[in-house]
């Protein structure tokens, strides 16, 4: 039998991101996953928000997507575009890449870190006790692995919540649609359309973004798009599934043939009640499922992934009591609930009948308002996430900015010092003024200079501090001087750890 620190199952988006946190942290992670390869059939979603795009600089990685996608205006709520252009960040744009192209790059970065991978295997089953996890994978001979935590990274179908018996309540599917990469034998209406039935779109795949405008090549295959006229089966579509929608909307199917993949979304929305039983913890798509719509899950999977893989790596290394792991859900939770009411919303404007549709008039007059467009732009792109940490300075609980500093050995970025996730404490006052010699062999401590704004997306300018705790994720951990000495220690404690005697 096989062992582990930690078993993730799964080796999309989200386990892949939890397999790069935890190998950075020097932990022994593996990932099963049911397919033979990493390679994933057709182009599937695309698109990351701002705040992923930082996730990914904050480990000194986003230049490789960067390189390969299109930078452009991505966020909407309900079809209304959301500028954030003029937001406080190094990134303030989103990022047009499809998902097989991110998984790629990000699978190399994992690689890199030496992380095995089970391709061709499935968790069929586990039981855990007081000490790990025992999985069952199936493979040809059948195998066991066994590892101290098991992460869920399986999906909305996610055998792992299944069989943890943890509940997944929510909105049962009032819609459904279509989506697949194929041939087509005729000219279709390229772009999208709406009618009585639903959406509906046809567009190349190869694409280029010029001034902000969706440009398709002239030739290669085809995506399309397509409302059904019944909520559809919850078995996997066929190319007959696709041709008769087809032809319920168009009244011809365009001679739609070689499909290189197909699925079928719907509006449905679930969350499951907890993302830990015990030693069993869930992340992205097993924790939540809803309508693409504002293009959500794979950007809240990443972020669920940063938020527990640093906590899971210090209880692993009995850095930190394994309480810390219930902060992952206090913390997320919250998070993916308001992503569903969201998509939510949005799905029921962007079907409503005409009666509805003046709502979302209404709404997008609003959001043409400089206070609501940031409001809610700084929402769908992530970079308004808060987490409730307790009272204090605007900067709690929320995203550390990009700051060019200013140190002894020349100019640097906070992303830069977190590179390695490992936690920081900035000193922007006096140099020396702190001691944090108990904690030393997990927080870094730099004095550092900042000349210039303080500024948080759709918050605005906040008063500047003269030091900051920040967690691996990037987030804000504490926030004070010399004269609140105690709280840093309980900070430094409740997050990192126990101090170590001299």
């Amino acid at each position: 039998m096989a062992e582990h620190a930690v078993v993730i199952a799964g080796a999309g988006p989200t386990g892949l991101m939890l397999a790069g946190e935890l190998a950075l942290a020097g932990v022994d992670v593996a990932i099963v996953e049911r397919r033979e390869s990493q390679d994933l059939a057709g182009a599937r979603g695309g698109g990351l928000h701002s705040r992923t795009i930082e996730i990914l600089d904050q480990r000194g990685i986003a230049d490789r997507f960067l390189a390969e996608g299109q930078t452009a205006q991505v966020a909407a709520f309900a079809g209304t575009p959301l500028d954030i252009s003029d937001f406080p960040t190094r990134h303030p744009y989103g990022l047009g890449l499809w998902q097989n192209h991110f998984e790629r790059i990000l699978a190399g970065w994992v690689a890199e870190l030496a992380v095995p991978v089970y391709f061709a295997c499935d968790v069929t089953d586990f039981t855990q006790d007081d000490t790990g996890v025992s999985v069952d994978v199936e493979v040809s001979g059948g195998q066991s692995l066994r590892a101290e935590y098991l992460v869920g990274c399986d999906g909305g179908r996610s055998l792992v919540r299944k069989a943890a018996g943890i509940e997944f309540p929510g909105w049962d599917p009032t819609t459904s649609s279509l989506i697949a990469e194929v041939e087509l034998a005729e000219e279709p209406k390229w772009g999208t359309h709406t009618d009585d039935i639903g959406i509906h779109s046809f567009g190349r795949l190869e694409y280029e973004i010029r001034d902000g405008e969706i440009v398709y090549m002239d030739r290669g295959p085809v995506r399309v798009m397509v409302t059904e006229g019944h909520v559809g089966p919850t078995t996997e579509p066929t190319l007959r599934d696709l041709s008769e929608a087809l032809i319920t909307v168009w009244g011809t199917d365009y001679g739609v043939h070689s499909p290189t993949w197909i699925s079928r979304f719907t509006d449905m929305a679930r969350q499951a009640t907890a993302y830990r039983d015990r030693r069993v913890l869930l992340a992205g798509d097993a924790a939540h499922v809803h309508n693409p719509v504002g293009g959500q899950g794979l950007n809240t999977g990443v972020q669920d992934a940063v938020n527990l893989g640093w906590k899971l790596a210090q209880v692993v290394k009995r850095t930190s009591p394994d309480s810390l792991l219930d902060t992952y859900h206090a913390e997320r939770h919250p998070i993916a609930a308001r992503v569903l009411r969201d998509t939510i919303a949005q799905t029921s404007l962007r079907f409503a009948d005409e009666r509805v549709k003046t709502l979302g008039d209404t709404i997008s007059e609003l959001l043409s308002m400089d206070e609501p467009r940031k409001r809610f732009a700084a929402r769908m792109s992530g970079l308004d996430i808060h987490y409730d940490l307790g009272e204090g300075h605007p900067l709690l609980g929320r995203r550390m900015p990009d700051l060019d500093l200013v140190t002894s050995d020349g100019p640097l970025r906070v992303f830069t010092l977190l590179h390695d996730a490992r936690p920081v404490l900035l000193n922007l006052g006096e140099p020396g003024g702190f001691d944090v010699a108990p904690w030393a062999d997990r927080v870094q401590l730099v004095d550092v200079e900042y000349v210039g704004p303080w500024e948080l997306p759709a918050l605005g300018e906040v008063a500047a501090p003269t030091a900051v705790l920040i967690r691996p994720d990037g987030y804000v951990a504490w926030v004070g001087d010399l004269t609140e000495g105690l709280g840093l220690a309980d900070a430094l404690t409740t997050w990192f750890g126990a101090p170590v005697a001299a």
